[in-house]
């Protein structure tokens, strides 16, 4: 498979050590980041362990950890950064999406427009 011409997701070094974190002393595949619906604003982002990697999952490796994008959610997290940050009220992993076009006043969901078909090919190269 040729390699994609941009990343499907990034992460920062907060995000990559975190994630590091969560794995450390786990047999597990990698952190499985994607998409459901439900919220004020239409969608949330999930994140679950992987016990193995399916056929159709996205595994991006950013680094060195892995992450697996549920391929159902691929089309809305094309060119996401992830990121993890710490205040004074608490800590969680955060996501700068492109496609992302609205919040909920409170932060819990998304409104987000689906990357095309076009757009996901040429990422995966």
């Amino acid at each position: 498979m040729a390699k994609a011409k941009f990343p499907i997701m990034t992460l920062t070094q907060a995000a990559a050590d975190r994630v590091r974190t969560l794995m450390a002393d786990r047999a597990i595949a990698g952190l499985r980041v994607g998409v459901k619906n439900g919220g004020c604003a239409g969608m949330s982002y999930t994140l679950d362990y992987a016990e193995a990697i399916g056929p159709y999952d996205e595994v991006v490796e950013d680094k060195d950890v892995k992450v697996i994008v549920d391929p159902k959610a691929l089309m809305f997290l094309l060119g996401t950064e992830m990121d993890f940050r710490t205040d004074k009220l608490g800590s969680g992993f955060t996501f700068n999406n492109p496609n992302q076009t609205g919040a909920c006043g409170c932060g819990e969901s998304v409104a987000i427009t689906p990357a095309s078909e076009a757009q996901i090919a040429e990422a995966r190269g």
